[in-house]
């Protein structure tokens, strides 16, 4: 297959449909909504919402503080907006206290809540032995049931697209983003360790219900868009069984419930090139499945400048509004032992993944878009840490935005 992958259908002439960008390299699928709503999305009506806060270990209380701050001024500001913050020990630092890296208590509290913040987990400290941090965090995802994670690729602010390490104009209007498969495939199916003999195995279980929900999770957010985005598959269905099921899943699903929508598939070794050739023929929303996800979005985390920048949300289902969507919110970046406590980590990701609490999980819009654009504002005016070019410490870009955000609500009253 070549790298434009094979487009399967495209929307009918009298539907709605995105431009393409074959041949167009400087085309985005994904023109950016209006920065600043011009009012709240909160009614009068007084909403308290019960927050989960897992800092875990070395950096992420650290941006978890930070972001923090940014729910204090939604707070603030919004009068009828309420928040319930409960915070409970997840990975290392609850091996430490505990020996579990997640407490059936903590679990218990994730999974009652309105939304889940975490910080970063792991380091060296604890390895590779038979209790590891990362268990708590697979546990958690599994029990929460949150079987989308959201990773967007954009640029927080437009001065960015000079620290990408691909060229100005390759990367500029980039704007896509990865909805992974997060509980089902290989990180869950039957394995065995290597006990001596010099071998082992992992096995990649896919059911159809598992591809379905995933894939109307990337349609509604193509849908979210006007006119609407395309969606582009990434599998392995030359190769693999599994990606031979997700490819008929996905064609099958897109052709019966959004017959408006453009869909896409691609090889993921094919995309993975195109994502470093032509990343804005990715622009859309790019679905695809658990190992594949987690690789590419690390791929794609590399297009803004700094792992520092990008958040991420994993949901328990389909943010529509007309039901509660628990979900966690959390920086891509890990728990950077070697700059913690350093003050010089960057909150951005942090404060970033708030601003999809408040869209996903709290269906608050209006204070959603007015984090991002103050985030956009604060590092337009300099103000940020030295992974991007600034000399501000993790405290100061917080509070930065945080200031930039109360003068966005005093502008929306």
């Amino acid at each position: 297959m070549g790298l434009r992958g094979v487009v399967t259908r495209k929307p009918s002439s009298t539907q709605s449909s995105a431009p393409r960008t074959e041949g167009h390299p400087d085309i985005s699928f994904c023109p950016k909504a209006p920065l600043l709503p011009p009012q709240s999305s909160q009614s009068s009506k007084m909403s308290t919402f019960n927050i989960v806060v897992f800092g875990g270990d070395h950096c992420g209380p650290e941006v978890t503080s930070e972001a923090l701050k940014i729910l204090r001024v939604v707070e603030r500001e919004r009068p009828n907006i309420k928040f319930d913050f409960q915070e409970h020990l997840l990975g290392g630092a609850s091996i430490d206290a505990t020996g579990e890296p997640l407490t059936d208590e903590a679990l218990t509290a994730a999974k009652n809540a309105d939304a889940v913040i975490l910080g970063a987990i792991g380091g060296p400290k604890w390895g590779t032995g038979p209790v590891r941090p990362e268990q708590g965090l697979l546990k958690l995802r599994k029990e929460m049931s949150t079987f989308g994670n959201l990773r967007p690729c954009n640029f927080a602010a437009d001065s960015l697209v000079g620290i990408s390490p691909l060229k100005a104009d390759v990367c500029r209007g980039v704007d896509f983003n990865i909805v992974r498969e997060l509980t089902g495939g290989i990180y869950f199916g039957e394995r065995k360790e290597d006990d001596g003999d010099g071998y082992a195995w992992d096995t990649e279980p896919y059911s159809r219900p598992e591809i379905e929900r995933v894939t109307r999770l990337a349609a509604h957010l193509a849908l979210q868009r006007e006119p609407p985005l395309p969606v582009w598959s990434l599998d392995k269905a030359n190769v693999l069984a599994t990606s031979r099921l997700w490819r008929k899943t996905v064609t099958r699903v897109m052709a019966e419930e959004f017959p408006m929508l453009r869909v896409g598939h691609h090889l993921i070794d094919s995309a993975a090139m195109l994502m470093v050739k032509n990343p804005r023929a990715l622009n859309g929303i790019v679905v695809t499945s658990n190992l594949f996800g987690d690789i590419i979005s690390d791929e794609a985390s590399v297009i803004p400048g700094s792992l520092g920048l990008l958040p991420s949300a994993s949901l328990s289902g389909i943010p529509d509004g007309k039901s509660k969507v628990n979900g966690i919110y959390e920086p891509i970046h890990g728990s950077a032992p070697d700059i913690s406590g350093k003050g010089i980590v960057n909150p951005v990701a942090a404060i970033l993944s708030m601003a999809m609490l408040l869209q996903y999980s709290l269906n608050l819009p209006a204070e959603a878009k007015a984090v991002e654009e103050a985030v956009r504002r604060t590092i337009d005016s300099g103000v940020s840490t030295g992974d991007i070019g600034g000399k501000a410490s993790t405290s100061e870009v917080g509070d930065a935005v945080a200031a930039e955000l109360a003068k966005l609500f005093s502008e929306m009253r």
